[in-house]
């Protein structure tokens, strides 16, 4: 029996059944992939909140995001040099998640009210498994799926990785609420090492092996080397750092300024995060074809706008104080901008990569990217302690300004972009 796919195309029943097989690891890795990223960030900040942490010390938390920004550094060990067991994806990613959720059952065990440092430890080891597998399913999924298959197994991972955030602080939240959060944790490190099942049942990808030799240069230094050497390449990562400045700055701390107006971990669980993530997917897909109309340049300028006018949102939402129907509202228009702003940013950062670079050079701008939300937004809880929630948000919102002033002026980016993206050229000529 065959199935038709698409308009001309024929498939057998069992190929079909290969296609479901396929992209089903695809979205139980996206879910894997997604699940430990929160409990090391929003649902952290719950807890610690809870426990009576400090809130200076509840922002410097951010810094445990830094795994995540500097994961292109040992990317390449992880490609290059094989276990010795199950072969090169499976191996590493079966190993990294063993000890992924072993981390996460024993953080389970500690008392961020006594152990805020242990805890904040911990919290930076389990935040360093989950980029390494990040890395190996990344990898897992370009050399496991077949090329015609690669954009419709990056919308099944999305989803899978969405829902597996979903699971992690949504149900997180609201279970943390019936049985605390030690409970909670020790559930989720359950849930992801039971994802190791799917690893041990996936097929190795018969992808060539790659040399293990490890050749520092043109792994580790020429991508720099040819993105620095363009003309205008340090502006493009000052650009690339200031543009989510603001909203990176504002939403470290939303979790904290939530509860702090009285809402219980059961509202924001159920209002910000499982209702919010939608809106976030809205956002991207919005975001993605209002781009192919307007193009990346103006995109960026009119979803930045957004971006800033969102974070505004939070000032009104202060004085209004405990409403669900404000909360949904704020929460709702900040995550379709934020989702906007990312799907042209990303864009934007694609459109930078010279081909023979992609993944190099795409680490290096996706890291430059995440330190407004590990590095600046460290000491937020200090400044919105000393200046209070308002002047906070202000401040926020304001921190937009520079990176839509940069776009102002280098207008000449606009038409180099075009050009790049009608040639299907790195944009290698904007300096």
């Amino acid at each position: 029996m065959y199935q038709r796919i698409g308009r001309h195309t024929l498939i057998s029943a069992r190929s079909l059944k290969a296609v479901v097989i396929r992209h089903g690891i695809t979205f139980m890795m996206g879910l894997a992939s997604g699940l430990p990223l929160l409990l090391t960030g929003s649902v952290m900040q719950a807890w610690m909140t809870d426990a009576g942490v400090s809130l200076d010390a509840v922002g410097v938390l951010a810094l445990v995001g830094i795994p995540y920004t500097l994961k292109f550094l040992w990317a390449p060990l992880l490609d290059r040099l094989p276990p010795p067991l199950m072969g090169r994806r499976r191996g590493w990613l079966s190993l990294i998640q063993f000890v992924l959720a072993l981390l996460i059952m024993l953080l389970s065990m500690f008392d961020p009210g006594h152990l805020p440092l242990a805890v904040g430890v911990m919290a930076l080891l389990v935040s360093f498994f989950s980029a390494s597998q990040d890395i190996v399913i990344d990898a897992y999924r370009r050399e496991h799926l077949p090329e015609r298959e690669l954009g419709l197994g990056s919308s099944f991972y999305v989803y899978g990785y969405r829902i597996g955030t979903l699971i992690a602080s949504g149900a997180g939240l609201m279970l943390a609420d019936q049985v605390g959060f030690q409970t909670t944790y020790l559930i989720m490190g359950l849930l992801l090492g039971g994802c190791i099942l799917i690893t041990l049942l996936a097929p190795e990808p018969t992808a060539a092996q790659p040399d293990t030799s490890l050749d520092w240069r043109n792994t580790f230094l020429e991508p720099i080397r040819n993105f620095l050497d363009r003309s205008g390449a340090w502006w493009l990562l000052l650009f690339i750092l200031l543009y989510k400045l603001g909203d990176s700055v504002a939403t470290n701390l939303t979790i904290p300024f939530y509860k702090e107006i009285g809402f219980s971990n059961t509202e924001i669980g159920t209002t910000v995060k499982l209702f919010g993530v939608w809106m976030i997917m809205a956002g991207t897909m919005l975001g993605g074809a209002l781009i192919v109309r307007l193009g990346i340049y103006r995109s960026l300028w009119w979803f930045g706008l957004l971006q800033m006018v969102s974070t505004a949102g939070f000032i009104w939402l202060n004085h209004v104080g405990h409403s669900l129907t404000a909360l949904a509202a704020v929460v709702s228009f900040e995550n379709l901008a934020a989702g906007m702003g990312t799907a042209a940013f990303v864009a934007f950062m694609a459109a930078l990569t010279d081909k023979r670079f992609t993944a190099g050079q795409y680490a290096l701008l996706s890291s430059i990217m995440g330190l407004p939300r590990v590095i600046i937004a460290s000491p937020s809880g200090v400044l919105a302690d000393a200046v209070g929630w308002d002047l906070f948000f202000l401040i926020c919102t304001l921190a937009a300004l520079p990176g839509l002033a940069m776009l102002w002026r280098f207008r000449e980016w606009r038409d180099q972009l075009e050009a790049g993206r009608q040639h299907d050229q790195p944009a290698e000529a904007i300096e």
